[in-house]
């Protein structure tokens, strides 16, 4: 019988520099298991299960919209998603690549997955805030956080393309990337998804589709996705955007964020990116009852007080300025940095 075509490895793979059979890497999976280092663990558990009998790989989510669990991801379609990758950004065997996100979840897996299957010479590194430090490796492909990507400006030089995910890059930093020699993109993704299914280029509007992957919205204009190599359920995202092609949309924001203040639909991440670069630390726009509006919008700085320059809204139109403003010390944080938005803005009410 047949070896399934996700369990072979490519002759030209490399992992740390070296190339490995699969009989290799799981005796190098099993040595990780002892390590101390956590990011190690993953890993050794994560190449452990690719290479074991099973067609399906346990991945947990992020926990960004919802409480974190684990779902069964067919091998196949993440082969499928690698394979998508390199199409979409014209990756070779023998490429370059660094795994700097934590293996524990879909990002840092796909980096592997995608090593194995097209060959690229991958380095496993611990995901840190920057993980270019000490690192003088030129890289054709990198995947990264937005604050991996701001803490390694200096090192940008080294990287060919690098895809950023996990977050949205605000405007300050966006505006930086784009005067730099590397293409960068953001990605539209999500677990069920096997990662992203579409990319755009750092400082564009559009997403465009990644091979085999169809579109559509349903009556509250959010996003549902046909992915069969994927997925073989329809995908019905809570992300509302404006479809500009069969290939092509634009993301507006999420419509459990969207805030009903007096009758006025507001998008709390198009506020945010007009405000973005003007405010100290991080920030975030939501919503707490209000008995006239319904809800009111509010805008939460992380940090000590401080006074505001008076121009900070200028941009934006009377509906879409915060009335009223909080400082919280430190913002609860999901195990992959991103904001509990919902979670802070209860302890406002």
């Amino acid at each position: 019988m047949s070896l399934p075509a996700y369990s072979i490895v490519h002759d030209q793979f490399k992992f740390n520099g070296v190339h490995f059979s699969k009989e290799e890497l799981c005796a190098i999976a099993e040595g990780y298991l002892n390590q101390e280092e956590e990011y190690l663990k993953d890993a050794g558990h994560f190449i452990l299960q690719w290479f074991d009998e099973n067609d399906f790989v346990n991945v947990q989510t992020s926990g960004t919209t919802g409480t974190p669990k684990l779902i069964a991801i067919k091998k196949q379609a993440m082969m499928y998603s690698a394979l998508a990758t390199g199409e979409f950004f014209t990756l070779a065997p023998g490429d370059k690549a660094l795994c700097c996100l934590p293996v524990k979840y879909i990002a840092g897996k796909m980096m592997l997955v995608r090593a194995f299957i097209l060959g690229l010479a991958i380095d496993l590194v611990a995901p840190q805030s920057n993980p270019m430090e000490g690192n003088s490796t030129i890289y054709d492909f990198v995947a990264m956080v937005p604050l991996q990507v701001e803490k390694s400006m200096q090192q940008l030089h080294q990287i060919k393309k690098i895809i950023i995910g996990g977050a949205k890059v605000n405007a300050e930093l966006a505006a930086q990337l784009q005067s730099t020699m590397t293409a960068v993109y953001e990605t539209y993704s999500m677990t069920e998804t096997v990662t992203h299914i579409a990319a755009k280029r750092v400082g564009e509007k559009t997403f465009k589709l990644l091979p085999n992957v169809t579109i559509s919205t349903d009556a509250r204009h959010c996003l549902v996705i046909a992915a069969p190599l994927l997925n073989p359920e329809l995908i019905v995202t809570n992300d509302v955007v404006t479809l500009l092609s069969d290939t092509e949309f634009i993301w507006e924001g999420r419509i459990d964020n969207v805030i009903n203040s007096g009758g006025i639909k507001l998008f709390p991440e198009q506020i945010e990116e007009q405000l973005s670069g003007k405010l100290s630390g991080r920030f975030f726009v939501g919503a707490i009852a209000d008995p006239i509006l319904g809800e009111k919008l509010v805008l939460v700085i992380e940090g000590a007080p401080y006074e505001l320059d008076s121009t900070v809204f200028d941009s934006l139109s009377k509906y879409e300025k915060p009335k009223a403003m909080y400082f919280i010390p430190s913002f609860l944080e999901t195990e992959t940095g991103k904001i509990k938005r919902k979670e802070i803005l209860k302890t406002l009410n």
